[in-house]
């Protein structure tokens, strides 16, 4: 697998931040992408370790969503806080994952991380609609460890 800094060029990167932007246009829900090259643990327990280290348990509504990828375990997850489980239904989560491993069997990683970030954004803008006032609570770009 290639090393953290080839996985995704800057104009890649680049795209997804801008797509994570325009799917929280619609909604008070905080999406963030962050990339690992590896995970010695289960990849969902650290998922959840970055949820918290990026304090994404800590918006307003509770309504963050993190999709973390492991470059080289060739995983990922999408989680989200206690506001969106209690909102939305399990087939969420199984609709976002299976749009970005579509995108990720063919090795399109960008398309695969825009897919779930526009998908989320989708579901999140009906359950936690976009009000007047709403600020962007947490950073947009990619975070990587």
């Amino acid at each position: 697998m290639p090393y953290i800094e080839d996985f995704l060029t800057t104009k890649q990167e680049e795209e997804i931040v801008e797509a994570i932007r325009i799917a929280e246009c619609d909604t008070s829900g905080e999406i963030r992408v962050h990339i690992e090259q590896s995970c010695d643990i289960d990849v969902f327990e650290r998922a959840q370790d970055v949820f918290h280290i990026l304090k994404m348990d800590n918006t307003k509504q509770l309504n963050g969503v993190l999709l973390y990828v492991a470059v080289d375990n060739k995983s990922f997850v999408i989680i989200g806080d206690h506001g969106i489980n209690n909102a939305v239904n399990t087939d969420f989560w199984n609709s976002t994952r299976d749009k970005i491993a579509i995108q990720f069997k063919s090795s399109n990683f960008k398309q695969g991380i825009i897919d779930g970030v526009t998908e989320a954004g989708k579901v999140l803008s009906k359950y936690f609609p976009w009000e007047h006032g709403d600020r962007d609570e947490l950073d947009n770009t990619i975070s990587k460890g």
